[in-house]
């Protein structure tokens, strides 16, 4: 057998992997290679400095995680030959998964609607669009963009869309594993090859529709897993600093659109530093009051890594008893209004006071098929199966525990717990 049109590429995390001839392809085509300069964990870098790890890296772990599950799940066998349409289609729907990324990752999908076209996932559909990547994709077929699209998207009906999309898909895997070695911190240790092998291919036993499960032998790894990320949001993607550094970011974004120096569209397509450089050039080139601080403040306090403080910090104990209003999550005109009124308070600038209280839709979301030691399938969800998985009992406790509400000052300053509280908080 030729190898011919294959590649291979040495990884740190997974020592090799090996590229078929139309992976080579994707990975050759510009809306790919942007990837590289995308960095998985966004603005991180400024607090774990290892953590300069891209999309790109991510992307070529996840393909090669999915040819190994596929080729496993193969060699096992017993299931209908139906099990396994769109079965070509899957490693190239891992490897594009995070195809429209935006600058610096997931902090613009924070922003309000209107100042973003849309979220990652669906802004991938301009990249499909592009010439290159469809001639890239040519020798799959007709209609294979769109198929590749649902899959990534979570669509449709196909058993084996749950490798790509769903509780155990294995983009989840691949970026709890890589970002924490990346970051230099042991709470992403997951047992990738346990679950690997304890992926199985079950009916279910309500419908009859064939999907990805795991069998009980794997159930440690996946509850493993679940804690894992769990414990991941708590000490890194949640982490004060990196919360800050990003609550900065997205104000540099949000004022250079709404100043109209940037056109919510301009958004799609820039790397990390492309986005950075755009904004700070127009902002050099207009005399508003908004490009001015973004020049002379707001840039050179990110780029330098002069980061808004935290001048309160409340976790979930700290909130007993209190329901912090809906608006305070992402970043409403309310919020807003609430900002300037503190910053105005504080002797602060417009937009210098910054509220953060992270959200995670289904930090913990399971919804999969069991297959007990017995044969018997069982479905496992929110409640988790007793006896057997119970920490998704505890799953809301955790979360709450992991969610900081802060707010964050472009220069220090004490800002009294009581009028945070007063404005942003109602009793229970």
């Amino acid at each position: 057998m030729t190898d011919r049109g294959y590649r291979t590429v040495r990884d740190p995390l997974w020592n090799t992997i090996r590229l078929d001839p139309t992976a080579a392809r994707i990975v050759d085509t510009t809306a790919f290679q942007r990837l590289r300069y995308i960095r998985q964990l966004g603005l991180a870098h400024l607090v774990y400095p290892g953590a300069t790890h891209t999309r790109f890296d991510h992307a070529l772990g996840v393909y090669h995680l999915t040819t190994t599950a596929l080729r496993m799940l193969r060699e096992r066998g017993a299931t209908p030959p139906e099990v396994w349409e769109g079965e070509e289609l899957v490693p190239f729907a891992a490897l594009l998964h995070d195809i429209g990324h935006y600058a610096f990752s997931h902090a613009l999908e924070e922003l309000e609607p209107e100042m973003i076209p849309a979220d990652h996932e669906a802004v991938a559909e301009r990249f499909f669009q592009s010439p290159e990547l469809r001639e890239a994709l040519a020798p799959l077929g007709l209609g294979a963009e769109d198929r590749i699209r649902a899959l990534i998207n979570g669509e449709g009906d196909l058993p084996l869309r749950g490798l790509v999309s769903g509780s155990l898909d294995l983009d989840k895997m691949e970026y709890l594993k890589r970002d924490a070695y990346f970051c230099g911190v042991p709470y992403g240790e997951v047992d990738v090859g346990r679950l690997l092998q304890g992926l199985v291919l079950l009916p279910c036993p309500v419908t009859g529709q064939w999907e990805l499960g795991v069998h009980e032998k794997a159930v440690a790894a996946l509850e493993s897993l679940l804690f894992a990320k769990y414990q991941m949001f708590r000490n890194v993607y949640w982490h004060h600093a990196v919360r800050s550094a990003t609550a900065l970011y997205k104000r540099i974004v949000e004022e250079a659109v709404v100043a109209g120096l940037l056109d919510p569209d301009e958004l799609v397509g820039p790397t990390d530093e492309q986005l950075l450089y755009e904004i700070q050039r127009r902002a050099g080139e207009d005399d508003g009051e908004v490009a001015e601080r973004l020049v002379t403040r707001w840039i050179p306090a990110l780029r330098n890594r002069r980061l808004p403080k935290r001048a309160v910090e409340l976790t979930a104990a700290d909130l007993q008893g209190r329901r912090v209003e809906d608006w305070v999550v992402g970043d409403s005109p309310w919020k807003r209004a609430v900002e300037d009124e503190l910053a105005l308070e504080l002797g602060l600038q417009s937009g210098e006071v910054m509220i953060d209280f992270p959200y995670k839709r289904a930090m913990f979301q399971l919804d999969l098929l069991i297959e007990r030691r017995s044969g018997a399938v069982e479905r496992l969800g929110p409640a988790g199966l007793p006896g057997l998985l119970d920490l998704p009992r505890v799953t809301g406790e955790l979360y709450r525990a992991a969610r900081v509400l802060r707010v964050f000052t472009f220069e220090r300053r004490d800002v009294p717990v009581e009028r945070v509280l007063e404005k942003i908080t109602q009793p229970e």
